[in-house]
């Protein structure tokens, strides 16, 4: 008999063992937000102003041109409001965690509008890190901006005095 012919006729003679009803089950864990701030829990990491990616404004005063801190909070959030709305950049979004975005965002620009919050993000180079942004993602989401801040009639002239301190973040932001 050729080997091919023993090895046929020893599965045929095996008995076929199922595996137990406990072997077939595949432990699925939810991550869940936390209760208190809705936000789900990251790696840990070193809490520094310095992650914001850029150093606040020093004239006191500028905040209230966007409104103070309700002011900015109404910009960030209709700015996460818009981009996850928008077809183009949709899909970034999908499956972050928006309660977090929508808190750093807020302190990133309170923090660099010098309006007296701290910014407890990562950094810009870790945040986005394997993302695959792209400048056409970048060039929505600065569109949202502007049409965040021009619905809280910041100035035109003030828009860009932020929009330059949050340019030099594009290299941190996209993907080479």
């Amino acid at each position: 008999m050729n080997a091919y012919f023993s090895v046929l006729l020893f599965f045929q003679a095996s008995p076929m063992v199922e595996p137990s009803p406990e072997e077939n089950i595949v432990e699925i864990v939810e991550e869940k937000p936390d209760p208190v701030t809705g936000e789900f829990a990251v790696d840990p990491y070193t809490q520094s102003n310095a992650n914001a990616g850029a150093r606040p404004f020093k004239a006191d005063g500028i905040a209230e041109d966007f409104g103070g801190k309700a002011g900015i909070r109404r910009i960030t959030d209709r700015l996460v409001d818009l981009s996850i709305e928008d077809k183009r950049i949709s899909d970034i979004f999908k499956g972050h965690d928006l309660v977090r975005l929508r808190r750093t965002l807020f302190e990133q620009i309170c923090y660099i509008l010098n309006a007296g919050c701290d910014y407890t993000g990562r950094d810009m180079r870790t945040t986005h890190a394997n993302m695959g942004l792209e400048r056409d993602d970048l060039n929505a989401l600065v569109e949202h901006l502007q049409t965040a801040m021009a619905e809280q009639q910041v100035p035109f002239s003030v828009q860009n005095r932020l929009l330059s301190k949050l340019a030099p973040m594009e290299k941190d932001v996209l993907q080479k």
